[in-house]
């Protein structure tokens, strides 16, 4: 499930910056094919109601959960190289925060997964459906700060993409 298309950490050390945070890049993406399989496997979960095939639920939460914590681990490396070795604190500080907002932003998903099924399993509760609205907002606004936080990053990191035009003259 999981696509390793880079460099492993331990190897990075004598990285420029501007590659660090193309792996930055490289590992937000794989976030969000992440989310897309994992949407897909809870939305089959579903359909199988009344019956679900919870086995193969528990398989997927695990497998996506690995997968989470290995792009983590490896954004918390890019994170600690830009600041340690790069001296580069405030792009640093914004992967930081991005960090922070996509653990958010996973807990929530998992609270909307539940409320999501308890609808379809009480079709007639308003009160879950409604549960179900208030959970997607707060994950859009999770989704709206990580894209604050990489905006702000473009910004931040320009200088490095006009250093290396530079050198490359």
């Amino acid at each position: 499930m999981e696509v390793d298309n880079s460099t492993p950490m331990d190897e990075m050390t004598a990285v420029s910056p501007r590659s660090l945070l193309r792996r930055f890049y490289d590992l937000q993406a794989e976030r969000v094919q992440t989310y897309l399989l994992f949407d897909e496997g809870f939305q089959a979960y579903l359909k199988g109601a009344p019956n679900y095939n919870f086995n193969m639920y528990r398989q997927l939460v695990h497998e996506i959960t690995e997968t989470f914590q290995k792009i983590s681990q490896d954004v918390i490396g890019v994170k600690d190289r830009l600041a340690n070795v790069c001296n580069m604190n405030q792009i640093a500080n914004i992967l930081d925060q991005v960090q922070d907002e996509e653990r958010n932003k996973l807990e929530l998903t998992a609270s909307l997964q539940i409320a999501q099924q308890n609808a379809v399993d009480h079709p007639t509760d308003e009160c879950y459906k409604a549960e179900v609205v208030e959970l997607k907002l707060k994950v859009s606004e999770r989704i709206q700060n990580i894209n604050e936080y990489l905006e702000e990053l473009k910004y931040e990191s320009e200088n490095l993409y006009e250093d290396e035009e530079e050198e490359e003259r």
